[in-house]
């Protein structure tokens, strides 16, 4: 996936209406989870990322920062996010528990 192309989203823009749900993609545009919990607004929130599992069983999840994520919106107006992070990497975190 050529990300060149997508809209990077202001801060304003993080927010759990718009990026709940956005899929998150590793360093090789590996699918490597989804935004399920946001807490909080702009770039000092909190995300609740679920990594592995299929179709949302047996997934882990995993708490990071929005700051350590790269949120866009594609042509079709899908946001998704960007991470350095591997799959194994974010697996290997401390399960979130509400």
């Amino acid at each position: 996936m050529d990300h060149s192309r997508h809209v990077r989203l202001s801060d304003a823009d993080l927010s759990e209406v718009v990026l709940e749900g956005a899929t998150v993609y590793g360093p090789d545009d590996e699918k490597i989870g989804s935004v399920s919990e946001v807490s909080g607004i702009g770039a000092d929130s909190q995300m609740v990322i679920d990594v592995g599992g299929f179709l949302g069983i047996g997934s882990k999840p995993v708490m990071v920062s929005a700051r350590d994520l790269q949120f866009m919106r594609d042509e079709d107006g899908e946001v998704h996010a960007v991470t350095s992070w591997t799959k194994d990497q974010l697996q290997d975190m401390p399960e979130y528990r509400s």
